[in-house]
């Protein structure tokens, strides 16, 4: 699969995302955080180095962690991005781009923390927290 030229928005249109590099490959993130910000996993795309944000002044950011901050609207709170800060790659949700039909979903990430009380039938590459953050590591030398 390509990837795919996108443009998507937030829920109330302050913030619009668009891309020529969306990957079609759709992952799901079950860390404690993830799921604590969107009250379950995030479905989730990256998009390489090609990002261009219209709004970027109605854009909140949160530092979660040592290693990555979170963007979201600060006018309607949909949750836009996580950019990892050794490598500034973005994370976009996936829910912000019309081209579902485009996507596959074939990765989820911190599988070690999924709950027991939800799974997902498609068969997909499984990476644990230690895996995901040795992925990351290695792209910032």
């Amino acid at each position: 699969m390509a990837n795919i030229e996108a443009r998507g928005s937030c829920l109330c249109g302050a913030v619009a995302l668009e891309t020529t590099d969306l990957g079609p490959d759709a992952g799901a993130c079950h860390c404690d955080i993830c799921r604590k910000w969107g009250g379950g996993p995030l479905f989730a795309l990256s998009c390489g180095d090609d990002l261009r944000i219209e709004g970027e002044d109605k854009i909140s950011l949160f530092d979660s962690t040592a290693w990555a901050e979170r963007g979201f609207c600060s006018v309607c709170g949909t949750h836009l991005f996580i950019r990892v800060k050794p490598n500034g790659r973005y994370i976009l949700a996936a829910g912000l781009f019309p081209v579902e039909h485009e996507l596959r979903f074939d990765h989820q990430i911190f599988i070690d923390k999924k709950p027991g009380f939800y799974s997902f039938a498609e068969e997909t590459k499984n990476l644990t927290g230690a895996e995901v953050f040795a992925e990351h590591t290695k792209d910032a030398d």
